[in-house]
């Protein structure tokens, strides 16, 4: 199970990873251009405090085919291991192609069906985003569309990863893990809602109540 934070926000980063198991960032033009840096540099700062064996994510901005090639070589010169996103369109698949021939591996992102996203595997992509709340929000089912893209790619392409994106609540993210998603990518507030439930601090607070009554210390 692969499980990375959708941010570009450096400082967020370098507080959570020292609390949650993530294998890496994933980021797109939105999310960079929300901190207004540049790609490369944010890309730098992310490896730079990431473990060695971190993944990153970075999607092209081009919409012609070689454009997208050539600006996906441009961003595997900063960061040699870098998946590069692309948009499952007919421009997209055809970039997909080309890089997978080039042995780069890709993420096909922007996926709103299961046949799109199904192209994607087909086409050589390593990482497939199903946008699992963007569909919920326009009235689809966004963890069916996960669960159907899962199998598919669990019966035809077992070399491709479904990387589900575009999340809310930790529900979401938990059926999708129990839907058979290799990989998660998950905005930090919505990680942090994991951990941040009041009956926990309720239960922490009884235990330091207890012992404190009876030895009158904190320290064991």
């Amino acid at each position: 199970m692969e499980f990375y934070l959708d941010t570009a926000d450096v400082a967020e980063v370098k507080r959570l990873a020292a609390v949650l198991p993530i294998k890496g960032v994933t980021t797109n033009p939105s999310i960079v251009a929300r901190g207004k840096r540049d790609m490369v540099s944010v890309l730098q700062e992310l490896a730079s405090l990431l473990p060695a064996d971190s993944t990153l994510f970075a999607q092209v901005i081009a919409r012609e085919p070689q454009a997208m090639v050539e600006e996906a070589l441009k961003l595997r010169a900063v960061i040699p291991d870098l998946v590069v996103k692309v948009p499952v369109t007919h421009n997209g698949l055809t970039a997909i192609k080309q890089l997978t021939q080039l042995n780069i591996p890709t993420l096909g992102t922007a996926v709103y069906g299961a046949g799109q996203g199904f192209f994607a595997a087909l086409a050589g992509a390593s990482y497939i985003a199903p946008y699992v709340n963007r569909v919920d929000s326009q009235g689809g089912d966004g963890i069916g569309l996960v669960t159907e893209l899962q199998k598919l790619v669990g019966l035809h392409c077992p070399a491709s990863k479904v990387l589900a994106a575009s999340f809310r609540t930790p529900r979401q993210v938990l059926d999708c893990m129990l839907a058979g998603c290799q990989a998660i990518t998950v905005d930090p507030q919505v990680a942090e809602m994991f951990l941040l439930d009041p009956a926990v601090d309720d239960a922490l607070k009884r235990f330091d109540h207890d012992w404190s009554a009876a030895f009158g210390t904190l320290v064991l």
